[in-house]
Parts: C-alpha cells; structure tokens; sequence
C-alpha cells in the first residue's frame, strides 16, 4: 500500500510540474519556450548581480588584510603579493596555523566550506534542489580569505563562486519560485561574482553554460546574462576597471603558428590530466590517515609552508606572477621551479581538503609550463605561448574550453591570438576527456556518490511532434459492441487488438467516442455476469487527448498526469475527429530514431559495399 501511495503522490507532483511546464508553452510551435516570467527572474538576476559584486569586494578586501596582518604584520587593504615576505622560516607556520582554523571552522561550521566550491555548487544545483544555507554563505568567503591570506596556492573564484551562488540560493528562497527558477538565480550570482573579480562577464556566463546550467535556454540565459553584466559594471567603482593582466597586443599567428599551438594544446592537456591525477592521489593519502579530517588542512600547510619558504612565489593567489608570466619575466629554470613547486603545493593542500579554488592556479601552472615550452618554439615570444598553455590548461582541467578561451580573452584584451587559443584549448579538451572519465571538478562530486552527465543534447521529446510518430491506423471497435466480444477478440489474439492496452471507440458516424482498457474489460465483465454491457459504458467517455502538432514531450506530461499510457490523436478543429493513436511504442520510437542517428552508420560515396 505505501508503494502505491508514494507512486501516486510521484505521478501528482510529476503531474503538477509538467502541467506548469505546458501552460508556460504560449506557441506550440515555437522554436524556443516562451515564459514571461523571466522577466521576474531578471529582475531579480539583477539584484543577485549587484550583491555579488559587493560579496566579491569584500572578499578581495578581506584577503589583502589577512595577508598584510600574516605576512607584513600591518593592516592594510592594499593586495600585496605574500612573495615579498620577511618572515624567514616563520612562514612555514602561517599555512599551518591557517588550515588549522579552517578545519576546525568546517568541522563545527559546516563541511560543505571545504575543498574547490564549485563542485559544491554543482552539486547543490544538481542534487539539492537549489538550496543552500545561510552559513555556507558567510563561512565560505571568510573561510577561503583566511586560507589564500595565510599563504594557501589558491584563487579567489572558486570560493567566490560558491558564495556568489549561495547569495542567490538564499535571495530565490525568499519567493515562491521552482526547484529550475532557483537554479537560475544561484548560477547568475556564481557567475556575477566571477565577473566582478576578474572583469570577465563574457567568460563568466561562458562558464554559467558550460559548467552550472545544464541546459540553453532563455529562462535561464537572460537573468544570468544579466547579472554577469550588472557584476561587471559595478567592479569599475569597487575593485577598478579590466583587463586584470593587460598585455601588448602579440601579432596573428600564421598556419606554422596554429600548429605549434595545437601541440602545445595537446602538452596541456597531458599536464591537466597529470595535475588533477596528483590531486585525487594526495586526497586519497589524506583517506589513509588514522587522523580525523579536521586537522588535514593544518597538515597540508604544513607543505604549503615548506613550499612558500623554498619558493616564495607559490604562495597565495599569485596574481603577478600570472602578469609576469604574460609579459614574458620569468623564464629559465625559475619557471621549472615554479611549475614543479605549485604543482605539488597546490595538489597537496587541496587534497587536505582545505577552502580555496582552482583557476588562478591553473593559469599559473600552465602558463609556466608555456613559457618552459617557448626555449624550444622558434616563433612568438615567451609571454605569447604562456598565455596559450595558460588557457589550454584550465579548458582541459575543467573541462571547459569555451570559458577559457573567452577567459583569456578578457584577462589580457589580446584578440590576436583567438585562433590559436582555439586550437590550443580544444586540443587539451579532447585529450582530456579521452584520457579521464571525470574533470577534476566532478570527480569531486563522484566520489561523494553522484554521477554527473555534462553533455548537451537536444531531447528527442523536445522535438518531434506527436504527427511524426503517432500510429495512423489505430484500430477502433463500435460504441454498440458488447464487453463480452471484445474480450473474445482479446483472448483470441486478434492481430489489430491484443497488441494494444487500450482500444479506442467511435459512433455510428466514425466520430471518436471513448477508450477501453484492457482493465476496464476485466472490470466489467466482474461486475456484470450477463455480459450485456456495451464497450463504450464499460470504457471512458471523459477523453485526455492529444493533437498531431503537440509536441511529443507535452503529450508525455499529459500521460504522466494522468497516469495513463495511451492517448486518441485528434484534430483540434474538432476533437472527435480521430486521426490517430499514441501509446508506449510510439514515445519509444522516438527514442530509436535517436539510437539509429547515434550508432547506425550508412554507407558513404567512397565506402566499400557490404558483401
């Protein structure tokens, strides 16, 4: 019994949903969903944009003074680099003393402030329905300030990522809005915080699409868009204007050019998959210790410390060096030291589980490893083939090739070289995605238990209509005949009516005029022994129909409803005008026709003919 309640109370909210979704459909014949109630959710998108961006200066703010506290030993919100510290052995402890505080913030605080912040808002969006809690969005940024101003290898855009998203969550949650609609404003205050940290509101709406949204459409484009862009605008009096990493415009590279930056693409991508092997490696180390995870963090400043004292510029967001690496400063075996040390650091101390993102390091390991590489390109200066490794390397670790060309773009205002970042990122992707089943990302939520399908693809249900699938030759039996010979029929196997569920009714004239079931049939024939009773008062007169034009996802949701798995296709210039039948088999053709597209290949011009 309580199987068939929690069925029933499924198939009721499944129902109710579907219904919302139908009555939102203003044209059916539409090449987009059309519902005005984005404009709500822009407005709202636009509020989201504006609070992410004061959430963004106050992070930025809050990691300048805990540098300036920890490694200057003065307050000041100017954003000093700790590389010029003093402390001399001194600053192995400031890590330590750093993730110490983080563990025990996200043991007696919450959990969820641990590790990268964008695979916890992927999961929140996928799995938690939207919602987050109040205290992630106060915990996380702190948080993540006390472990970049202590010295921690990371970048501020995960964390803020994740508080950006946390800030919307909380502001949707204060209306009355759907599980989708609070998806929207979480993703459109990820990507307004991303967008007012590093000036890159293309990007961060590139990153919304790639990563955050799982699907491409208006509802959910436009308010994101839109608070990207008021994200944007507000940074300009906040935090100043962009690009964050200006550089001198490098000339368009010719074919021999786009060549090399395929391969140095394909080297990307190979130290993507390297660095986000280490990471996982270290997190499973970490599993092994007989210590409770609380003091992990401490643990892994403990070799972040012991990095930032061999190699100073290992430490924190690394900003400039990122600028250094741009312009073309830092080459020779400097380079080698930077890309081994932040590599292992950064592995280390994310693996400990502590609060701190994952792009800025990215950019710096593959810029370093661009700018190793540029000793052996006889073409373009070192900063061009450092700017080219740097957006490879982040397009195939996260999986995300489009933000990171975009990303690039903006950071350095260096149009140039789009082709070649396009080869570049494109190559680490392809690469990636053949050699690892997971980004390192969603390996971070597959490993908490859920698995997460980041393919687009148009649902076949979303675009065939009811017309091209519908049976057209529906057999129907009289209004006049008896329960008894259509049962007879059944039992007999009749050829045009045992291989259905439900056998639609007409009058006298051909007109549609019912359904029976073959549950209806069993029914009647319990209730009624003399078997007088005729098939269209056994069956049902009060008809769920559809229409040759309706879209087979809306037809669906009217089966699901309902609860039924047939329905009469008629004309809409006059319902009892049958022209067809819906059922199962037909929604699975659907289905086969997009099997068949996938995996049944035809013959081309030059393929040999089967013998």
């Amino acid at each position: 019994m309580s199987v068939t309640i929690k069925r029933k109370n499924f198939i009721d909210q499944w129902g109710q949903l579907m219904s919302t979704h139908s009555e939102r459909v203003e044209d059916r014949l539409a090449d987009f969903t059309r519902d005005k109630r984005v404009l709500i959710l822009s407005l709202m998108a636009l509020v989201i944009g504006a609070l992410s961006a004061v959430v963004a200066k106050a992070l930025v703010w809050l990691i300048a003074v805990i540098t300036n506290l920890v490694f200057y030993q003065r307050f000041s919100a100017d954003f000093l680099s700790p590389s010029e510290h003093h402390l001399g052995m001194l600053v192995i402890l400031a890590p330590v003393v750093g993730g110490l505080v983080i563990g025990l913030m996200a043991h007696y605080g919450s959990e969820k402030i641990r590790g990268h912040g964008i695979p916890e808002a992927l999961e929140a969006i996928l799995f938690g329905r939207s919602r987050m809690e109040a205290k992630v969005a106060v915990l996380k940024p702190i948080s993540s300030a006390i472990s970049i101003g202590t010295g921690g290898p990371f970048g501020a855009e995960g964390p803020i990522i994740m508080t950006g998203g946390a800030i919307g969550s909380l502001f949707a949650q204060l209306f009355h809005l759907s599980s989708a609609e609070r998806k929207t404003l979480l993703v459109a205050g990820a990507a307004g915080g991303m967008s007012a940290i590093f000036a890159t509101p293309v990007a961060a709406v590139m990153l919304a699409v790639e990563l955050l949204l799982f699907e491409w459409r208006p509802r959910s484009f436009i308010p994101v868009a839109l608070a990207s862009a008021v994200a944007a605008t507000l940074r300009v009096p906040l935090l100043g204007e962009g690009p964050i990493f200006p550089v001198t415009p490098h000339a368009p590279l010719g074919a021999e050019g786009l060549l090399i930056a395929f391969i140095v693409g394909i080297v990307a991508g190979l130290g993507s998959g390297l660095l986000t092997t280490l990471v996982y490696a270290f997190e499973d180390l970490f599993e092994r210790l007989p210590i409770h995870w609380m003091w992990w963090p401490a643990i892994g400043g403990l070799f972040v410390g012991i990095g930032g004292y061999l190699d100073p510029r290992v430490l924190g967001v690394g900003y400039d060096t990122i600028h250094g690496l741009l312009r073309g400063e830092i080459v020779g075996s400097l380079v080698i030291g930077l890309l081994i040390g932040k590599a292992l650091v950064w592995s280390i101390a994310l693996g400990s589980g502590t609060s701190g993102g994952v792009l800025a390091p990215l950019l710096i390991m593959g810029g370093a490893l661009g700018a190793f590489e540029a000793h052996w390109i006889p073409i373009g200066d070192t900063g061009l083939w450092a700017m080219i490794s740097m957006a490879a390397m982040m397009g195939g670790t996260m999986r995300s090739p489009l933000t990171a060309m975009i990303f690039t773009l903006e950071l350095t205002h260096d149009l140039n070289i789009l082709p070649a970042l396009l080869l570049s990122c494109i190559a680490a992707h392809a690469l990636t995605v053949l050699m690892l089943r997971r980004s390192i990302l969603t390996e971070k939520v597959a490993r908490r238990g859920f698995h997460i399908t980041r393919e687009y693809s148009v649902d076949p249900l979303a675009v065939l209509r009811v017309g091209e699938v519908m049976d057209r030759n529906a057999p129907t039996i009289p209004a006049t005949m008896k329960v008894t010979e259509l049962s007879d029929r059944l039992a007999h196997r009749d050829p045009q009516l045992s291989r259905r569920q439900g056998t639609l009714i007409v009058d006298e004239d051909g007109r549609l005029a019912g359904i029976i079931t073959r549950g209806d049939v069993v029914r009647a024939l319990e209730q009624n022994k003399d078997g007088k009773i005729t098939v269209l008062d056994a069956g049902s007169r009060k008809l769920i129909v559809t229409y040759p034009d309706e879209i087979l996802h809306d037809a669906v949701s009217k089966m699901v409803r309902n609860d039924i798995g047939r329905l009469p296709v008629v004309s809409r210039e006059n319902p009892r005008q049958l022209l067809g039948y819906l059922g199962r088999a037909s929604v699975m053709t659907a289905r086969l026709r997009r099997l068949e597209e996938e995996h049944v290949r035809e013959p081309g011009w030059i393929s040999t003919p089967a013998r």
